[in-house]
């Protein structure tokens, strides 16, 4: 990244509630996303978490496992991502994966 594209940078704190009738609820989630015009945002968890689109060393959301990063458009939303992610959490290959205790970041 050069110093034109940071200048378009902007970033997010973001949190994720708790999941109903999931191994997640009950559970806050903080993450922050960098968002770039025109590309798909960097999302990042700071909670812990367990996920398949998820990398478990550094919390990064990974686009080719995350549809909605993986095939952006310009008009979604930092809340659309934060919807979808939830939405992920309750997915069944999400929703009953043990989770790292409560309380631990990356």
């Amino acid at each position: 990244m050069d110093d034109a594209d940071d200048i378009y940078m902007r970033s997010w704190m973001g949190t994720i509630i708790r999941p109903h009738n999931t191994v997640h609820e009950g559970r806050i989630y903080q993450l922050k996303l960098f968002y770039y015009p025109e590309k798909p945002p960097s999302v990042r968890f700071y909670s812990r978490i367990n996920m398949a689109c998820v990398n478990h060393v550094t919390g990064v959301v990974e686009a080719k496992k995350f549809g909605m990063l993986a095939h952006w458009q310009p008009e979604f939303t930092m809340e659309d991502v934060l919807t979808q992610l939830r939405k992920e959490m309750a997915a069944s290959q999400n929703r009953k994966l043990v989770q790292p205790p409560e309380g631990t970041h990356f």
